[in-house]
């Protein structure tokens, strides 16, 4: 038999259906690579009891005909999702030990649809971070090794996700983007990663970062298999004020292959400064790829986009800042105290042990910025220049149908490498950030490797609610690239 933690998403669903093996066979074939790669630390809680018992009762589902659309496809959970009766920490001391007493829509949508959940999928702190070496659980290893065998970043904040995918411990996972969170990783790990419009899945029952930024989506092996999951994920909630009230198309049928007179717009003002030569070479090559598929490339401008990096690091901040006052260790999160001490102290002390370094950098800048005095200069001026993005894009769409862009500056980097410049960390966003901050779909491929050979991935941007032209057009990239290139022992 196929090893079947090489299979994609698809095959494994086609197998299913045409029994070649059952749910809990592929189950159990993932367990043992769970098991195989714990020095990854790419879970934070494992949960294979409760994986068998959701194949078994996936397997007699299919017996009687009634299979959903991801029946009995075991995938892993990012630990920021809450999850019932299973510990949600969003990798965080704070939050150690909370067990929900409710699901979060996304993962109910995903289970309703029969996904088995293999897992908790290690993070960033409250998803905050580029490399995930700020979870409180240990920093993910990424499954590809530099040529000097030193580990590497899987990135972040979705690089448990990630790391889990590209080392078959799982088929697929779900990721969280607030910044890039979900595309970045998805490059650094070699595989595809898409965030979509903001508001078409969910937020209820996602620990959130930054409210007006946050969106959950699919971290996949293949561009069809992010088609498949991402329908079964979203939807129209009602207990989600920032879910849009529209239909979830058929993203699969939407790859049809044919992108002939399609308009693919190329942003200017992504050719950064000192962008290593190799990047540029990826775009040009992607550049290339689309054009031969009969696509038309238009030179677009984006002018704003050189101010975006600090327009997120002022908003998100900010969010994250109003957010996370419920964790005081009275209304949520972990208590800490001695006696004798007042309502204050025990606030102090319970968010200094329980919040890591970043979380605690991020709430003193978002803070600060709402702060009287400095809310007007910061704040609402961040919100103006939010806007203008949005508009570049706007505008860039009213002529193309989808941006082709780099998804990161480089290749993924070792662990330890950036951790002592804040600022540079922050820089591994510059090109996801404008597409979070406009609330638009974007798509990461795998495209190439570096001179060291690790994986490179290019970035596609669309239209609102155009998830299937970024998909169509995402598909033909991958098609194009070729890219077959998987971590040492994933070959095959």
């Amino acid at each position: 038999m196929t090893d079947l933690t090489n299979l994609t998403l698809a095959e494994a669903r086609d197998g299913l259906a045409k029994g070649d093996y059952t749910s809990v066979e592929l189950t159990e074939a993932h367990i043992k690579s769970m098991e195989a790669h714990r020095n990854l630390n790419a879970y934070i809680t494992e949960t294979p009891d409760k994986a068998l018992d959701m194949a078994k009762a996936s397997d007699a589902k299919r017996a009687k005909g009634d299979a959903g659309k991801m029946e009995g496809l075991p995938i892993a959970i990012k630990d920021l999702f809450c999850t019932e009766g299973v510990q949600t920490t969003a990798a965080s001391h704070i939050l150690e030990g909370f067990k929900p007493e409710y699901e979060s829509t996304v993962t109910t949508n995903l289970f309703n649809n029969g996904a088995v959940m293999l897992g908790k999928a290690n993070l960033d702190e409250f998803a905050m971070g580029s490399s995930n070496t700020s979870s409180y659980y240990g920093n993910v290893i990424n499954p590809w090794k530099g040529k000097d065998g030193k580990d590497l970043v899987p990135g972040g904040s979705s690089g448990g996700s990630a790391a889990a995918v590209a080392a078959g411990m799982a088929l697929a996972a779900t990721g969280t983007d607030t910044g890039g969170s979900i595309r970045q990783p998805a490059s650094y790990c070699g595989i595809v990663g898409l965030k979509p419009t903001y508001g078409r899945c969910s937020r209820w029952g996602i620990v959130a970062f930054a409210s007006s930024l946050d969106q959950a989506g699919p971290m996949t092996k293949t561009v069809r298999d992010a088609a498949i999951m991402l329908g079964a994920m979203a939807g129209h909630d009602a207990k989600d004020s920032t879910s849009a009230p529209v239909a979830v198309p058929d993203f699969e049928a939407a790859l049809t292959g044919d992108i002939r007179g399609m308009k693919i717009g190329i942003p200017k003002e992504y050719r950064v400064d000192n962008m290593p030569e190799e990047i540029n070479k990826l775009w040009d090559n992607g550049i290339a790829m689309l054009r031969d598929a009969g696509a038309e490339v238009v030179d677009v401008t984006l002018p704003h986009t050189k101010y975006a990096l600090g327009t997120y690091y002022i908003v998100a901040p900010a969010e994250a800042s109003s957010n996370l006052a419920r964790y005081d260790g009275l209304r949520y999160g972990q208590r800490v105290m001695d006696e004798g001490d007042s309502l204050d102290d025990m606030y102090m002390k319970s968010r200094a042990a329980g919040f890591g370094k970043e979380v605690q950098r991020r709430i003193m800048i978002g803070t600060y910025v709402l702060s009287a005095g400095y809310y007007d200069a910061y704040y609402n001026k961040a919100l103006k220049v939010r806007r203008r993005i949005y508009q570049d894009f706007a505008t860039a769409f009213g002529t193309v149908d989808a941006i082709l862009a780099p998804t990161a500056p480089s290749a993924a980097f070792a662990i330890g490498e950036n951790e002592d410049d804040p600022v540079k960390m922050y820089l591994n966003d510059v090109f996801t950030v404008p597409a979070s901050l406009a609330g638009l779909p974007g798509l990461s491929v795998p495209t190439g490797l570096s001179s060291e050979g690790l994986p490179l991935g290019l970035q596609l941007i669309g239209k609102p609610f155009d998830e299937e032209t970024v998909l169509r057009v995402g598909g033909v990239l991958e098609t194009a690239s070729n890219f077959t290139a998987k971590p040492a022992g994933q070959e095959g």
